[in-house]
């Protein structure tokens, strides 16, 4: 359904007025006003009083992710890995290597390889008689780069390939082939949010997203543009 009108936001004043609320759907859909799940662009950081680690919480594939922390100075000169938590073999992967400074903080940086949203914690391991210890954990979303455009005026009142009807205040994302109902994390311009997929497209421009006026009116996504997405996949188990 989504062969969208592309329009510029100062002209949607000319669009028709809202239709009632969709009714809800298996496939998932947003009504703006019930606002979906989101996060900040902000830097996180967590201290449980002795360990305590900071980093961004969003990141685009292939760039650099600088984590600061500190452990008491005792700990200076030993050897500090970044890890991440790997869904697949349930294990801490090291992501990164430091050492600690003479007064007890480090800094590391990840060049982001892999997309998703990953639990990272900063490790030192044992050595003789010094035991190992673990910060507490960080959540971090990298997002894969790609083309998005948006779409709605002309469309409102019907119903998309997932079943949803329509909206002015519908939030959601038409992708290709991710099944109806798929969580999508979206980042740009510093604003993130996650969104279910509720229609078929794009089809035309290259573009791989296509947001709804609504989904677009809250990233302040005016014009087809290169955004950050990532498929959200829920976490398997930590393997004790």
């Amino acid at each position: 359904m989504t062969r969208s009108l592309r329009l510029p936001l100062s002209m949607l004043a000319l669009a028709l007025a809202p239709a009632a609320p969709a009714a809800a759907q298996s496939t998932g859909g947003t009504e703006a006003g019930r606002s979906p799940s989101s996060e900040g662009g902000h830097v996180a950081t967590v201290n449980d009083g002795t360990f305590s680690l900071s980093a961004r919480s969003n990141a685009l594939l292939g760039h650099v992710v600088t984590f600061r922390g500190s452990v008491p100075a005792e700990e200076a000169g030993r050897s500090m890995a970044v890890e991440r938590f790997d869904n697949k073999t349930t294990q801490w992967l090291a992501e990164a290597v430091t050492t600690v400074a003479g007064d007890g903080t480090f800094v590391a940086r990840w060049r982001t390889d892999h997309i998703g949203r990953f639990r990272l914690r900063a490790r030192i391991e044992g050595d003789g008689a010094r035991s190992a210890s673990a910060s507490p954990e960080l959540s971090l979303t990298v997002y894969k780069p790609a083309k998005a455009t948006w779409y709605g005026p002309g469309f409102y009142g019907r119903r998309t390939a997932c079943g949803q009807k329509m909206t002015r205040t519908l939030v959601g994302v038409a992708h290709r082939w991710l099944p109806c109902g798929t969580r999508v994390a979206v980042f740009y311009g510093g604003r993130t949010m996650t969104v279910p997929v509720v229609d078929r497209g794009p089809y035309a421009n290259g573009a791989h997203w296509d947001l709804t006026y609504a989904a677009a009116q809250a990233l302040d996504f005016r014009f087809t543009d290169v955004l950050g997405a990532v498929r959200l996949r829920e976490p398997a188990p930590e393997r004790r």
